[in-house]
């Protein structure tokens, strides 16, 4: 009887196996793929720097057209680790945490050539004698937290240098001159009232 009954707790049911499996797993098996069991860390490269649409890139031009994030390509970057002075405690002294990346600002074709320009302007002191742009992050204690932190700085730098700087009208700078002045005159005047108080303070000994 016993064994009877341990016999039949040890069969596969389909209908429990079924009700037990991922609908991702389903849906695979259904288009006849092979299930994957592949597994992936929760700080991969394509999770923390997800690849951008092509479509949504629009590659910028000498005629002043805007380049918006723009797909980076790894291969053309130069990444190497080294020990970090950011959190982790005695973790940092064993190992290498903290992320470079440096790559050939003039020579680098996925970026505009009027933009290349701005950057090497505005991030003069982040580049070497060689004409690499060096870019660290030290942020946390995963390498590939501060690989990610480190191509999101090169985004945030490309789309610093694509942003057109704002022309002030004739009206707006005459309005900003007369606020400036009408301030100054308020300067002085509340110093003359406080020069004027201290002077009434004064005890003549005379």
């Amino acid at each position: 009887m016993a064994g009877s009954v341990l016999r039949g707790l040890c069969r596969a049911r389909p209908a429990l196996l079924l009700a037990r499996t991922p609908r991702g797993i389903l849906q695979r098996a259904a288009a006849g793929a092979a299930p994957s069991f592949e597994f992936r860390s929760e700080y991969a490269l394509d999770r923390l720097y997800p690849e951008q649409n092509r479509s949504d890139a629009a590659e910028g031009t000498q005629d002043g057209t805007r380049q918006t994030s723009p797909d980076i390509p790894i291969d053309c970057l130069s990444i190497s680790y080294c020990r970090s002075s950011g959190p982790g405690g005695q973790n940092v002294n064993k190992v290498n945490s903290k992320a470079e990346v440096r790559f050939h600002l003039a020579s680098a074709d996925w970026i505009a050539e009027d933009v290349r320009q701005k950057i090497a302007v505005m991030h003069k002191n982040k580049i070497n004698k060689s004409g690499e742009l060096i870019i660290n992050s030290e942020v946390s204690r995963y390498q590939m937290k501060n690989l990610a932190d480190c191509l999101e700085k090169i985004r945030s730098m490309i789309k610093e240098a694509t942003q057109k700087s704002s022309v002030v009208s004739k009206e707006n700078s005459q309005l900003l001159i007369a606020r400036v002045q009408k301030m100054n005159r308020e300067r002085l005047r509340q110093k003359k009232i406080h020069s004027t108080i201290k002077q009434s303070r004064r005890i003549d000994f005379d």
